[in-house]
C-alpha cells in the first residue's frame, strides 16, 4: 500500500449502502416539518396558474378546501393562507372585512380540516393596498409604523374570529408582535399563536410571489425589510419578537440566509421557521424544466439544507409533493 500507515480512518465505510447512510444521517426532513403556503383569489371560478411558479395556482375557495384536505391527509405541519382580493385601496380595508377573501378562506379551511391541520394566515396589508406596501402611508408617502400597528391588531382579531390557529405578521413593523399579542389576549384569543416573520430581508428573490398576489407595489420595501448585509440584526429582530410574545420566529428568504437561520436557531428558545420562497422555487423549476438538474433530488436537497441550517419547520411550495417523495424514501 505504498508505505501507508494503519489503522486508516475510513469514513466511506458508513456510506457504502443506502441503509448505512440512512442509519447515520444527521438531519431529516419529515412531512410534519413542512408548511404549505397557498393563495386564494377572490372572484374566480377556476384555479389560476401562476406563470413564474409552475405548478402553483391562485385557488378558488373550493379548490383551496381540496388542497387543505390533501395537506391534512399527507400529514403536513400546516397551511399558510394568502388572500388575493378583487379590489384594493390605500388602507387595505379588505383585510379587515369579515367577508373579505382571506377571512372567509380561513373559515373555509378550518371547517374543512378542523384541528387535523394547523391553519395559518399571512397578517400583512400588502395584498390589500393599492400601493402594495405592507402598511398605511403617511402624508409623505412613507409607511407609518404605528398607524399600521393599529390595523394589524384589528386584522389579527378578524383572523382569530375566523378560526385561525396561528397568525403570521410579515410586515416588519417595529413592535408588531407585542401589539398583536396584546390585542389577541384582550379579546380572549389567548390560544391563537404568533409565527413572527422576524428576519425578513429586502430580497431580489420575491419576484414570483408578487405575481402570485397580484402585487401593485410602488417603490421598494427597504425602509422596513432588512438589509441583506446584516446577520446580527436578524438575530436582534428575532430576540425582540420572542420578548414580545412570539411563539415561533421566521427567517425569510431561506437559501441566501442559511447563516442567519443558524444564528437565530442558536440564539432563541422557540421553534425557528424558514420560508423557502418563490424565487428559490422558480429557479429550481426553471433549471429542471431545461433538463439542467434532477428536479426531485434538488427539491429534497434544498429542504435538507434548510433543516441542516437549523430550521425546525419550513414553508415551501413543494410541501405536498415533498411529503410524497419523503414517504417514498422510507
Amino acid at each position: 500500500m505504498g508505505g501507508m500507515e494503519f489503522p486508516v480512518v475510513r469514513p466511506r465505510r458508513l456510506r457504502r449502502t443506502p441503509a448505512l447512510r440512512r442509519m447515520v444521517a444527521e438531519t431529516h426532513v419529515r412531512p410534519e416539518q413542512l408548511i404549505l403556503p397557498v393563495f386564494v383569489r377572490e372572484g374566480v371560478s377556476e384555479p389560476v396558474p401562476i406563470g413564474s411558479m409552475p405548478g402553483v395556482v391562485q385557488h378558488t375557495r373550493d379548490s383551496l378546501k381540496k388542497a387543505a384536505a390533501e395537506a391534512a391527509q399527507l400529514g403536513l405541519g400546516g397551511i399558510m393562507l394568502f388572500g388575493v382580493p378583487e379590489t384594493k385601496d390605500a388602507v387595505g380595508s379588505g383585510a379587515l372585512d369579515p367577508n373579505g377573501i382571506l377571512n372567509v378562506a380561513i373559515a373555509d379551511v378550518v371547517a374543512e380540516v378542523g384541528d387535523a391541520l394547523p391553519v395559518m394566515s399571512d397578517l400583512c396589508l400588502d395584498e390589500f393596498t393599492d400601493h402594495g406596501h405592507c402598511g398605511v402611508l403617511d402624508d409623505d408617502g412613507a409607511v407609518d409604523n404605528d398607524a399600521t400597528l393599529e390595523v394589524y391588531a384589528q386584522m389579527a382579531l378578524a383572523h382569530a374570529e375566523a378560526g385561525v390557529a396561528l397568525v403570521g405578521p410579515s410586515g416588519m413593523m417595529d413592535g408588531q408582535v407585542g401589539v398583536i399579542r396584546e390585542a389577541l389576549d384582550a379579546a380572549d384569543h389567548t390560544d391563537v399563536a404568533i409565527l413572527a416573520y422576524s428576519a425578513k430581508y429586502a430580497s431580489a428573490f420575491y419576484g414570483p410571489f408578487r405575481e402570485a398576489v397580484d402585487s401593485t407595489l410602488q417603490g421598494d420595501r427597504r425602509t422596513y425589510q432588512q438589509d441583506p448585509a446584516n446577520a446580527l440584526e436578524g438575530v436582534r429582530e428575532a430576540l425582540l419578537d420572542v420578548a414580545e410574545g412570539a411563539d415561533l420566529v421566521m427567517v425569510k428568504p431561506a437559501l441566501a440566509y442559511l447563516d442567519v437561520i443558524r444564528q437565530v436557531r442558536d440564539a432563541v428558545d422557540v421553534p425557528v421557521a424558514a420560508y423557502n420562497i418563490s424565487g428559490e422555487y422558480a429557479m429550481v423549476e426553471a433549471a429542471a424544466a431545461n433538463g439542467w438538474i434532477d428536479r426531485e433530488a434538488a427539491i429534497l436537497e434544498t429542504l435538507l439544507s434548510i433543516r441542516r441550517a437549523g430550521a425546525d419547520v419550513i414553508l415551501t411550495y413543494w410541501a405536498a409533493e415533498a411529503a410524497g417523495l419523503l414517504r417514498g424514501q422510507g
